[in-house]
């Protein structure tokens, strides 16, 4: 088992500046401190239980494309699985390498919105530390991942569409960020999302969104007047969603007389507004349950990743179509 005393001779500095940087106890120059978490993560180091014991980090983006109300939901419920465990939660919002060395430090890492090619991942798995992802890169290859099946949930959106006679759907996606650093979840929903309207016979229109009132106004009036016989959205963007009921109100339109909606996101967005809409939910509970499952038993390398079934709740702002003009 490698030292304190061997880290400290290979970063070039004293034992007592070592014992610092673990603890926090005095501030270190970042230079230093950056020497002495190369180290750690280049030795394989794990400070001893007593050092930051019981503590995990939660590595979480608060970029453009960030759902909010979600990003809160799983920050609240990672921290009541940690307590579960008798662990707690360090926030780590460093989108750069060094802010995720801090890892190095803490007994476990969770490392949220995961991008299909994420540069993140060669310093995760250089950590000496067990890493679980809530998410799936294209290549999971020795890190374990928890994540919704998100290419399911759009096919799931698409079936109950389908299944109530709807062929015209529309679908307003996470905003243009999300789709250029390539998040995950954006994609793979897309993708099951026309998989599946095409194996349907629905034709399906899907457009980027800005979340707030203009970015959600222009969008929506454009594919709107592009698809006149749209006769259902499929929404996957929290910012959007409350913004969808004036907005189509104002064009003459209500839900689900004229448009059904179905949501993905949190239930409690979902249901905030009138009507309560019809939603497939992240279960941020369950997936930071399984993520801290899987972190405090170290059973990650090698296993596969762990993708929880979508469930979708009916509710009053879907139903068959009605018949309407298109000019």
């Amino acid at each position: 088992m490698v030292s304190i005393t061997e880290v400290a001779r290979h970063a070039g500095v004293a034992v007592s500046t070592v014992s610092y940087v673990l603890s926090g106890k005095r501030p270190i120059s970042p230079p230093t401190r950056q020497r002495v978490l190369d180290s750690v993560i280049s030795l394989g180091y794990r400070p001893p239980h007593g050092a930051r014991a019981g503590i995990v980090g939660l590595a979480l983006r608060v970029d453009d494309g960030t759902h909010r109300p979600l990003l809160a939901e799983f920050m609240l419920s990672a921290s009541v699985a940690a307590r579960r465990h008798g662990r707690n939660v360090l926030l780590l919002t460093e989108e750069a390498e060094h802010g995720l060395l801090d890892a190095a430090l803490l007994d476990g890492l969770i490392l949220m919105d995961i991008e299909v090619m994420d540069p993140r991942l060669d310093t995760v798995r250089r950590l000496p530390v067990p890493t679980v992802l809530l998410g799936l890169p294209r290549d999971p290859a020795g890190l374990a991942c928890v994540d919704l099946d998100f290419r399911a949930a759009g096919r799931l959106c698409v079936d109950h569409l389908a299944d109530l006679g709807h062929r015209e759907v529309v679908m307003l996606g996470a905003p243009p960020a999300a789709y250029r650093r390539r998040a995950g979840f954006a994609e793979r929903t897309v993708a099951g999302a026309l998989e599946r309207a095409a194996a349907r016979s629905v034709r399906l229109t899907h457009r980027p969104t800005d979340g707030d009132w203009d970015g959600t106004a222009g969008t929506l009036t454009r594919v709107l007047q592009e698809r006149p016989g749209a006769t259902a959205l499929i929404v996957q963007n929290e910012a959007a969603t409350p913004h969808l009921a004036p907005l189509l109100r104002g064009y003459g339109l209500a839900i689900p007389e004229d448009l059904s909606v179905v949501v993905l996101g949190s239930d409690a967005v979902a249901t905030a507004g009138t009507p309560p809409l019809t939603s497939v939910a992240v279960p941020a509970a369950e997936m930071t349950a399984t993520a801290m499952d899987l972190l405090v038993t170290e059973r990650g390398p090698g296993t596969a990743p762990v993708l929880l079934s979508p469930r979708l709740t009916a509710r009053g702002s879907t139903a068959p179509p009605a018949e309407r003009g298109t000019d």
